[in-house]
């Protein structure tokens, strides 16, 4: 019985001191959550990257990034005057970019790395690399001449700022390619 009486004294001691803290003066209510519709700064933004170049064509693509994130863009196209014929033979041949026949083609990568700061704005890091054919050229393997792309290569890296909030930024390569990114919440 006395086990009885103490669990009955427990359970009507316990609603007291809810309702004791719930009325006490000294209590103070929380803060209110406040909801707002913008997004993490390192959440996800979509970057559009637009390429215009004379010598490696137009592309375009819209990709989904986080802050801290990279990402590679590679556009494969027909150069001008179409694909020149290569083989194994030639020099660097694993690098090129190569149809289905083996024949070297025009190709444009871009890796894209942006890091939002704590004000919206992305720091990037842009690595810009592309190659074509230009022709072809004799060049001499085992004792043989062979006919091999004349491959024109440009790689820079770039940094820039831009805004995140659907603003844009056009960046100007050394051979006139023109980059423009636009960054959208």
């Amino acid at each position: 019985m006395r086990r009885c009486i103490e669990l009955s004294a427990v359970l009507t001691a316990v609603p007291l001191a809810v309702a004791c803290l719930v009325v006490s003066p000294g209590t103070r209510a929380a803060t209110p959550i406040t909801m707002t519709s913008q997004a993490a700064l390192d959440g996800p933004i979509k970057y559009t990257v637009k390429v215009t170049s004379k010598q490696f064509g137009n592309s375009q693509e819209t990709r989904t990034i986080r802050s801290g994130e990279s990402d590679d863009f590679t556009w494969k196209t027909v150069p001008p005057g179409g694909p020149v014929a290569a083989t194994d033979q030639c020099p660097n041949y694993a690098s090129l970019p190569i149809d289905s026949n083996g024949a070297m083609i025009r190709q444009t990568q871009i890796r894209f790395a942006p890091v939002v700061n704590g004000d919206g704005m992305a720091t990037v890091q842009m690595n810009f690399q592309a190659q074509m054919p230009h022709g072809s050229k004799d060049v001499t393997a085992a004792g043989k001449t062979i006919k091999c792309p004349n491959d024109v290569t440009v790689s820079q890296i770039v940094r820039f700022t831009m805004p995140t909030n659907g603003g844009s930024k056009t960046v100007t390569l050394n051979d006139g390619t023109q980059v423009m990114v636009t960054a959208k919440r």
